[in-house]
């Protein structure tokens, strides 16, 4: 085996990566489309019509994107929009139809799992109790680990494409809808709350997304090149201030902030109230942005395997 694609089906973004293996796991290209297939959909269970085409036609791109690298083998997972949706095994099936690209839809603790390896590879996480935090658009995935061990993990379906749908009624997003959005968290994360009780990590790893974004904009904000690295750090100081600045604009004020990206504009508010909740309810000293996840903890499964 030597090219492969790996594709990660999500909630909000699908993203292509093509790899080399016989040449050092060389990354021959890389590409994300905002598919938006959670919708109009996701808060009841299903994948619109409209959101299965879209998710054909990118799929479509993407085997012949995979065809002109001339790859051997494709791995496509799908997350929680699919495994979640009444017709997820529909979509699964038309797209085999169309494309002849198999899915495998995975639980929500091997994408957990995933996302740890992934981070693995952009960063070191040391000896000390970090936790790991992935905002998807369906799910979001914690896992408290250190470098070698994971202590716990869970995926909860508090994506932000759901919490966009529940709590951002009014752009900006009023303070009310700020305070009912965290007693929500409150309620659904209590789990989490006992764990970070428990390891107190003080570290905080963001994976990819919004974390990523975030970034970007701190290096716009200060006039600097962000570089090509697969790690960086963002200060509390730096998140906090970007945090307000999110809450207080509108979505055509938002998309003027130097570093945003149109196809996280509408989801990036609800997300940094997450972040900011999970940073006032445990006492972290940094904040880390691994701009690796899931696709490359399968490619780190695929290589172990090869």
């Amino acid at each position: 085996m030597s090219k492969i694609a790996i594709i990660d089906i999500g909630t909000n973004t699908f993203h292509l990566m093509i790899v080399d293996l016989a040449n050092h796991n060389k990354v021959m290209h890389k590409e994300k489309v905002a598919v938006r297939l959670g919708k109009d959909g996701i808060s009841n269970n299903k994948i619109t019509e409209d959101a299965q085409k879209r998710a054909i036609n990118t799929l479509s791109l993407f085997k012949t994107t995979a065809e002109a690298h001339h790859v051997e083998s494709i791995h496509a997972t799908a997350t929680s929009a699919v495994r979640n949706a009444d017709n997820g095994q529909e979509l699964v099936e038309l797209v085999k139809e169309a494309t002849g690209i198999e899915i495998a839809i995975i639980s929500g603790a091997q994408e957990a799992t995933y996302i740890y390896n992934g981070v693995k590879q952009a960063l070191t996480i040391g000896k000390e109790p970090a936790l790991v935090m992935d905002i998807g658009g369906g799910s979001v995935e914690f896992i408290l680990c250190d470098q070698d061990n994971i202590f716990w993990l869970e995926s909860f379906e508090i994506g932000a494409q759901r919490l966009l749908d529940k709590f951002h009624e009014h752009d900006p997003i009023q303070p009310k809808d700020i305070v009912r959005l965290k007693d929500f968290l409150d309620t659904s994360l209590k789990s989490l709350q006992e764990q970070l009780e428990k390891h107190q990590p003080k570290h905080l790893i963001g994976s990819s997304g919004t974390f990523d974004t975030l970034v970007d904009i701190a290096f716009a904000e200060q006039n600097k090149l962000k570089p090509d690295d697969p790690s960086f750090s963002l200060s509390i100081e730096e998140f906090n201030g970007i945090y307000h600045e999110l809450i207080e604009k509108n979505r055509a004020e938002r998309l003027e902030i130097p570093g945003m990206l149109e196809m996280r504009v509408d989801m990036i508010v609800v997300a940094s109230c997450l972040i900011d909740y999970i940073l006032k309810i445990n006492d972290f000293d940094t904040i880390h942005v691994s701009t690796y996840s899931l696709k490359e903890g399968l490619l780190s499964e695929i290589m172990e395997q090869v």
